[in-house]
């Protein structure tokens, strides 16, 4: 391979495999490496379906691929590692030109392609809801506060069967006081202050956080990778952030409880490119994963967004105040969901290299 060569090999940002004719990996690029989370050493050699599996039966229409120097395209199928969880890709297949029997096989992640759009859309429609907090917040809780004390005054001349119409209105009143107190949480919310935070610090306080109040009913299993480097970040608010991931959890899995697991670990290929061109390397990965029944298929696609809820009385914006912290925090937010598996993913930078306090 000439040194170009090399480096077109090294640029294409893709996982990108060459197999030998009995199936081990004869090279693999950067991108591939990381997708595995292993060294091209401890790799080359290896058969290519010992170190990843594909939740669709390939093996066949490859050989054919083979046998006949034609290309092979599988659309959205799930391919893990022993290193992470599966990731829902394209699988694409080529003859290796000038090579007999060699393939070029690459991955394509449909994670981050698909979600990216919907994340920064998702980042604007909460930046609209700020607007709408602050007038809300000025025009309605005043009103509010007065009828509620009307209501009481009445309710002390009142006969026990009219007490429950004024008890109505001060229960609802209440009510709508608590959601524009939710509401204006995003007007309230400040830029972050960064500076070197310990992930596991913050797992650990909202966990015991959660554990004491909305969550005793839940089983949470910690999955940490302790070798994990500090993250770049507010801890306050990223406490918040995983408070209400946890919140949204315990809420699906319902009254009998479920099974909660943390799990934190290192990408180091892991780096997010934003449509006005600017980019960043977001290598500490956060996942909660509960075992409830799933998201809506309806709301799938708009989950991030301020008022959509998949609950009968939820105000849909918890979920969108974590998406404005981690968007202002400069990383992604992402769901993976079927019933028995829901998976929220964080990726967060870490702390700057030389950085002094």
């Amino acid at each position: 391979m000439t040194h170009t060569d090399a480096m077109l090999w090294a640029s294409i940002p893709l996982p990108s495999f060459l197999i030998a004719a009995d199936n081990s990996v004869a090279d693999l690029n950067s991108a591939a490496e990381g997708f595995l989370n292993t060294s091209r050493k401890s790799v080359v050699g290896r058969s290519i379906w010992d170190l990843i599996a594909i939740d669709a039966t390939i093996d066949e229409a490859f050989e054919r691929a083979r046998s006949h120097s034609t290309t092979l395209f599988v659309n959205d199928v799930d391919v893990g590692t022993r290193a992470r969880a599966p990731l829902q890709c394209g699988v694409q297949v080529a003859p290796f030109q000038g090579q007999d029997g060699v393939m070029l096989l690459m991955l394509s992640p449909r994670e981050l392609a698909g979600r990216l759009t919907r994340n920064q859309s998702a980042k604007s429609a909460a930046q609209s809801a700020i607007g709408m907090a602050e007038m809300l917040a000025h025009e309605i809780k005043n009103p509010l506060a007065g009828i509620t004390g009307a209501a009481q005054l009445l309710s002390m001349n009142l006969s026990p069967e009219d007490l429950e119409l004024t008890d109505l209105i001060v229960s609802e009143s209440r009510r709508i006081v608590k959601l524009l107190e939710q509401v204006e949480q995003f007007g309230n919310l400040i830029e972050p202050v960064l500076q070197p935070v310990n992930l596991h610090d913050v797992l650990d306080r909202a966990r015991r956080t959660a554990i004491l109040g909305f969550g005793a009913q839940m089983t949470i299993i910690e999955d940490y990778d302790p070798s994990l480097p500090s993250a770049w970040g507010d801890a306050d608010q990223l406490v918040q952030a995983v408070l209400n991931l946890l919140r949204n959890a315990t809420e699906a899995c319902g009254v009998d409880g479920g099974v909660l697991r943390i799990r934190t670990y290192y990408e180091h290929s892991f780096n997010l490119r934003r449509s006005d061109g600017t980019g960043d390397a977001l290598p500490l990965q956060i996942e909660i994963i509960d075992d409830g029944p799933g998201l809506p298929a309806a709301i799938k696609d708009d989950i991030f967004d301020p008022f959509v809820s998949g609950r009968e009385n939820g105000t849909g914006l918890g979920l969108a105040l974590v998406s404005k912290i981690i968007a202002d925090h400069k990383g992604w937010i992402s769901v993976q969901s079927k019933p028995g598996e829901t998976k929220f993913r964080l990726s967060l930078p870490r702390e700057p290299r030389g950085h002094k306090p």
